[in-house]
This record gives structure tokens, sequence and C-alpha cells, in this order.
């Protein structure tokens, strides 16, 4: 199985929003960290889907500005294609409705978290 992933790397005053995953059956990701978003529906554009996903997973607008960079991973049970879009959080807070537990991290700092490999890879490659 395959799915269409879309991040929002969200900024705000030089840190980046990073999100800790519930725990999952998934032990390769599961409590890892990762940018929010969640999969592309089909006949959804890839703004359409961060900003449905964002707002389901926490309960906050999100801005979509430029495309960051796309990254494939294989994981055991599935692969994924993960598209990352450099965005601004909205008005007001966000809820943790599906996650642990959140960082606003330095981009110097981003790598000192476990974080699913998929997000690693891109972290390694996005110019942020």
């Amino acid at each position: 199985m395959k799915y269409n992933v879309i991040a929002a790397v969200v900024e705000r005053n030089g840190k980046y929003l990073c999100m800790q995953r519930c725990r999952s059956h998934y032990l390769y990701i599961s409590e890892h960290w990762e940018f929010p978003g969640g999969k592309r529906r089909e006949g959804e554009s890839d703004h359409e889907a961060l900003v449905r996903e964002i707002k389901e997973e926490m309960d906050w607008d999100v801005y979509v500005g430029r495309k960051l960079g796309t990254v494939e991973h294989h994981y055991e049970d599935f692969d994924i294609s993960l598209t990352a879009y450099l965005c601004k959080g909205g008005e007001g807070d966000f809820k943790l409705l599906e996650h642990l537990d959140y960082r606003w991290l330095p981009k110097h700092k981003l790598l000192t978290l476990k974080w699913t490999e998929a997000d690693r890879k891109l972290i390694e490659q996005i110019e942020l």
C-alpha cells in the first residue's frame, strides 16, 4: 500500500512545529516525531488535504505556502510519498487531538528528536 502524505512545516519566530505521534501498532513510527499533516484523499489537492488534516487533528487553521519538497520512503508495511509545504499557523492555539506532545524548535535542533524515517529524510533534504 502506498500513501500520499502532505505535511505542514509550520514556522513561527524562527522555530518549527514538531508533533509527537501517538502510540501505534507500527513500532517504527509509534511515538516518533513528525510534521503535522496526513493522507491526501482521492480528488483532493495538496492544499485542501493539508487544511483539512490540520483542522481535524489540531482544530487549527493553517495557511499553506510554498512547496518545500517530496521524499519517498518504504516502511515495512507500507510506502509513503511525503510532500511538505512551508506554512503559517492561524490565530489562537491548536489542540492536541491526535498527538502526544509538541515542540517548537529552531532548525539546528530538529534532528535532536526521534523522527519517523520519512520526516527525518525530509528534514535532511529541504531548505528551511
